[in-house]
């Protein structure tokens, strides 16, 4: 990692920072309730099948790194870098990721026989790496028959080939090939004892997510009228929106499987977010109200890990109540601190929020500093 200034805002698509930054405070937002016995619906995933939300933010960010990505590597070649030093930088960047993530489901204990392997900063270094990979050296009909490829193939696995006491086609959270695969290659490391939402095999279409992401980044970086970008942009969204829904009736939309229609229609949907945030920003220039989720978005891996850390510490240290009970600091600030203020539901929506505003001063102090904290 490196700290230091970033490019001048001349250099850089302030609806990208302010997408990204309103993506990472979502993430701390549902990932941090006051209690998880009071949350409102749009702030927890779909049970299954369906979206809420919350089920928008990881393809929204995934889809955040493959328009950067588009933005930095015509320019890291303008300034002399080869294809070899490329992969390599990105090489570095996926394994320090993957590493990070690591850290993070192991902390505080590190019992490596039972670490999760699988997880978000895990499948963001592999979509990014291997996206990278696309983006180095393949053909942009290349980068769009592998996108296809992607889709269609993890439908026909997914739909086609049978799966030991299942059968073919079953896509309930034990019977489904994803599910098969992480137990056969990650048994004991896996979030649920049978099944990993960030699991091998579902890995494969959220590279498309990434791609897809790659696709809007160049049409935002070509010469086009800004108009002609939003515009476009937009009506691409619409499109994928359109398409996911559509193929969702065969083959349901769904973030822990990472389905074909939901890789279309988060794909789409975000397109349509950064289209709207491009509109305002970039081409309108209505910046100040949205400066919060600049600061976010510049530090974003770093506040994310830095979050989790201390959310997992609230988690693990403990205190003595007055009744006697020995419970999490998280609960004794809850308990003591927001339950009072609200019904149980709106207090824990309090807590997150807090935890939210908090983290945006910490990213605050950093901006003003110009501490810049890069992977």
């Amino acid at each position: 990692m490196s700290a230091g200034s970033p490019p001048a805002h001349s250099e850089r698509l302030v609806s990208l920072d302010v997408f990204r930054g309103m993506t990472i405070a979502g993430m701390i937002l549902v990932n941090n309730p006051g209690t998880w016995s009071h949350i409102y619906a749009p702030l927890r995933h779909a049970d299954w099948h369906g979206w809420t939300f919350t089920d928008l933010i990881f393809p929204f960010f995934l889809f955040i790194v493959g328009v950067a990505m588009a933005i930095s590597f015509p320019r890291r070649v303008a300034q002399g870098d080869t294809r070899s030093g490329m992969l390599l930088h990105t090489l570095r960047r996926s394994a320090i990721l993957f590493a990070l993530g690591l850290f993070l489901s192991g902390f505080p204990f590190f019992d490596l026989s039972t670490l999760r392997i699988p997880g978000v900063l895990q499948r963001i270094a592999l979509c990014y790496f291997f996206a990278a990979v696309a983006v180095i050296y393949a053909r942009r009909s290349a980068q769009v028959a592998l996108v296809a490829s992607l889709l269609l193939g993890y439908w026909a696995l997914m739909t086609w080939v049978p799966v030991p006491g299942f059968g073919a086609g079953n896509l309930d959270s034990e019977g489904n090939l994803a599910a098969y695969c992480d137990r056969a290659l990650l048994q004991g490391h896996l979030w649920k004892p049978t099944w990993d939402p960030e699991g091998a095999l579902s890995t494969l279409p959220a590279i498309a997510t990434t791609l897809l992401g790659v696709f809007a980044g160049v049409w935002l970086g070509s010469a086009a009228q800004p108009e002609n970008k939003t515009f476009r942009l937009a009506l691409a969204g619409a499109a994928g929106m359109a398409a996911g829904t559509l193929w969702g009736l065969w083959f349901p939309i769904n973030k822990n499987l990472w389905t074909s229609s939901y890789v279309l229609f988060t794909g789409g949907m975000a397109a349509v977010v950064l289209a709207a945030c491009y509109w305002v920003i970039d081409v309108r220039g209505w910046r100040r109200w949205a400066q919060p989720f600049v600061v976010y978005g510049m530090n974003a891996i770093a506040v994310f890990v830095a979050s989790g850390l201390i959310a997992r510490l609230l988690g693990v240290l403990r205190v003595t109540m007055p009744d006697g009970r020995s419970v999490a600091w998280k609960t004794w600030i809850f308990e003591q601190m927001f339950a009072p203020l609200a019904s149980p539901i709106n207090a824990s929506l309090l807590f997150a929020l807090a935890y939210v505003l908090s983290w945006l001063g910490v990213m605050w102090l950093l901006s003003w500093r110009r501490i810049f904290i890069k992977i």
